[in-house]
């Protein structure tokens, strides 16, 4: 009884994956109406013309023998040259109907390739940052990634040919039933067992497919720091080429082993159950020589059904086969919708301002656990930021202090506490505009392949042409005059992965970035999260001053390991395992004698 209950619900599973076929076609319906109605019309054609064909050539063997027969002339009434003339027109017709197919599926395949990676893009967009650092949630990326882009149009190809097969098989069962419908059931019944074995095979590639993620994402990476010029030094200098290039060749190994097994067994049985459809073909191949020799058919009917037959079957085995590739289709274009359909909250908060702007930031009892994580990374964090104030944040790696930053710009949620802005709660405030407000420099900033004025730009990308804004920005980021020696000045490409790249020190790319968040004049809150780390003590305490003097009526979040530069912040806080263990002023902290007067004096020492 439970297998009995099993089957159906296999089967309805089975069924419920082609929902996605009348999605493909809308895809590529909303990509191009006039390829999509060009190929339909084409289809159509090519359906129909082959079976007109095999009739037309019917009639040519029938006329010529009854002309023969008759000593007819050439002008008599059972020319046949008439039919060769309608037979040509015919395959003209089907040919040119073949070649308009190729050209709609070239020209769709681009046009629709651009529309799935715009789709993707778009969604990537919208996702948020713990999309991005799920191991989980990257592999459904690449999947997406490696073969969404092509499979929309194989399954709106495999779908009108899917038509068109069926077109040509209707018209070729109308013609031979009239020699026998027993004709046309062995038809059928031959190419089951090929389709049955077909679709289990693409389920079983599919399931290989999904489960290699983890891999492929691990091969494309091993290329990249085998291939990629921020690599190049340490791999080289370290000899790692080799060790590399080895765990490559592992994975694919695995890989290929799997894949020949599949491809082996598919093959194998593929030719197997093919037989069957050899078989019945010349079952009826001498079936209907029997009927000619008695007959009973014309030698032009026996070429007919002959040829029927023949295409007739191959017809319905590629049909059958067009149904497994759709189930093969359908099953990677899951992937696609489910990664387009992921959820994501959507922000509630529309404020554009706080409701006492004198207030400042505060933190008041935040907690935070990175999903996954069993211990938080920060607890019951508070503090209070006033307008114009400097707050430096010193602290060991992996204390907090960068996840604070990203709770305060909303790239996480704190799951307890609140954060609030001018008196109003992070959550209540308008995405865009909160980041509009700060200005923030990571440790890791992006080191852009772009011209350093669209480097520098990036900082207010609605203003990212603003030349003159550039000037400014690199001037307070005090990039401006190495950026003046450089051969284009900002026109310079920046990276070597573009012809005519410069390639810039650490210190002078950190300048770039400074410069960066300069481009938000707007902005009343910068955030910088160690970004001078490549400078030397002298170079960050020259610009942390400058950098003082440029900001006097903004909030300042500084984070260093240089005690030199946090020391001029009007507060400090120090953090330990996700905690806040002290905070107050330079002179305050050192005289309370905790772990910040231990730190300041262990680093004042290294310098003396």
């Amino acid at each position: 009884m439970r297998n009995r209950r099993q089957k159906p619900k296999a089967l309805q599973q089975s069924l419920a994956v082609f929902c996605y076929s009348g999605r493909a076609i809308a895809l590529v319906w909303t990509t191009s109406r006039f390829l999509t109605i060009a190929f339909a019309i084409l289809t159509l054609s090519a359906g129909l013309l082959p079976a007109a064909v095999a009739y037309i050539g019917k009639l040519i063997v029938d006329a010529v023998i009854a002309a023969s027969q008759n000593h007819a002339g050439i002008n008599d009434n059972y020319c046949p040259l008439l039919y060769v003339s309608a037979e040509a027109i015919a395959v003209a017709l089907l040919i040119g109907s073949q070649r308009g197919l190729t050209v709609c599926q070239s020209l769709l395949r681009v046009l629709l390739g651009q529309r799935v990676n715009e789709l993707i893009l778009e969604k990537a967009i919208t996702l948020e940052l713990r999309h991005f650092e799920d191991s989980e949630f990257y592999d459904k990326i690449t999947n997406v990634r490696r073969e969404a882009s092509i499979r929309p149009l194989s399954l709106v190809n495999r779908t009108f040919g899917l038509v068109q097969s069926t077109l040509s098989l209707v018209t070729y069962g109308v013609l031979l039933v009239q020699f026998s419908l027993g004709a046309v059931v062995v038809l059928i019944l031959a190419a089951m067992p090929a389709f049955f074995a077909e679709t289990k095979f693409a389920g079983e590639a599919f399931r290989l497919f999904r489960w290699r993620a983890p891999e492929t994402r691990q091969q494309h990476y091993l290329e990249t720091l085998i291939a990629r010029e921020d690599f190049a030094k340490e791999v080289k200098l370290y000899q790692l080429g080799e060790m590399l290039l080895g765990r490559y060749r592992d994975i694919f190994n695995k890989l290929y082993h799997e894949d020949r097994n599949l491809t082996i067994r598919r093959g194998l049985w593929g030719y197997l159950l093919s037989l069957l459809s050899t078989g019945a073909f010349y079952i009826a191949y001498a079936w209907i020589v029997v009927e000619t020799v008695a007959g009973r058919i014309s030698l032009g009917e026996m070429t007919m059904y002959l040829t029927v037959f023949r295409q007739g079957q191959t017809t319905f085995s590629g049909m059958l086969t067009s149904i497994g590739g759709m189930y093969e289709d359908n099953l990677y274009l899951s992937n696609l919708y489910e990664f387009l359909e992921e959820e994501v909250p959507k922000p509630k908060g529309k404020a554009t301002k706080g409701i006492n702007p004198k207030d400042g930031l505060r933190f008041e009892n935040v907690t935070f656990t990175y999903p996954g994580n069993l211990q938080p990374t920060l607890k019951d964090i508070c503090f209070h930021l006033k307008p114009k104030e400097k707050l430096a944040i010193v602290g060991e790696n992996g204390s907090g202090k960068t996840t604070l930053i990203k709770l305060l710009t909303r790239l996480y949620t704190p799951e307890s506490g609140r954060i609030l802005l001018d008196g109003l709660d992070l959550e209540h405030w308008d995405v865009n505009m909160l980041r509009q407000r700060i200005g923030v420099i990571f440790q890791d900033f992006v080191r852009y392949q772009f011209t350093v004025g669209e480097n520098i730009g990036v900082g207010d990308v609605d203003r990212i042409e603003d030349r003159e804004l550039w000037q400014i920005a690199a001037k307070k980021g005090m990039a401006l005059p190495f950026i003046e020696k450089l051969p284009a000045g900002f026109a310079t490409q920046l990276g070597k992965w573009f012809k005519g790249g410069q390639e810039l020190s650490g210190g002078q790319w950190q300048k770039i970035a400074l410069s960066r968040a300069f481009m938000r004049t707007k902005a009343d809150i910068l955030v910088l999260d160690e970004p001078t780390s490549a400078m030397d003590v002298q170079a960050e305490y020259e610009i942390f001053n400058h950098f003082r003097t440029l900001t006097k009526n903004q909030m300042i979040i500084l984070i260093s390991h240089r005690f030199s530069t946090v020391r001029m912040a009007d507060k400090i806080l120090v953090m330990a395992a996700g905690e806040v263990v002290e905070q107050g002023t330079h002179q305050e902290l050192l005289q309370t004698g905790g772990r910040y007067a231990k730190l300041f004096k262990l680093q004042a020492a290294g310098y003396q």
